[in-house]
């Protein structure tokens, strides 16, 4: 079993929030990201529909942040474990609708690192938290992904 003992990383980065962009929500990015995941509701495709619901006019589909996690700075960790990483997952917690227009600034945390031993041996998780924010200061969306560091070969 791994310890917590086995991770080497920089723990002074639990917890503290970095930069890690800024991102453009234009409108036809939304409606193309809504069409693409068959998102056909229409306060996500058409303005009228959008103010009838009291959005004002259109916004975007619950996931769209996840269009930008991809492009997010994340600061290195200094991780010394394994010698392969891969997404392991993600949750999106929606908080106020993007609009049309919006700057959302990211900020991203490490906000734990933790051992498991599974079916390929042992591995480490590496969980991190990024908010979007508005230009009015509002809190768009909190997307937590985690990613996975694993040896090639287990012994």
């Amino acid at each position: 079993m791994t310890t917590d003992e086995d991770i080497r990383f920089d723990k002074d980065m639990l917890g503290v929030d970095h930069d890690a962009g800024v991102f453009q929500a234009a409108r036809e990015r939304m409606t193309a990201f809504a069409l693409a995941t068959s998102q056909t509701d229409p306060i996500y495709l058409d303005d009228e529909k959008g103010a009838e619901a009291g959005y004002g006019g259109i916004i975007a589909p619950p996931t769209f942040c996840n269009l930008f996690t991809g492009a997010v700075a994340r600061p290195d960790i200094g991780l010394q474990f394994g010698d392969l990483s891969f997404h392991a997952g993600q949750a999106i917690e929606n908080r106020s609708p993007v609009r049309p227009g919006d700057t959302l600034t990211a900020r991203t945390r490490l906000k734990e690192v933790y051992p498991k031993t599974g079916r390929s041996g042992k591995m480490v998780f590496e969980v991190w938290e990024t908010t979007f924010t508005n230009q009015r200061g509002e809190t768009a969306a909190t997307v937590r992904e985690s990613f996975v560091h694993r040896s090639k070969t287990q012994p």
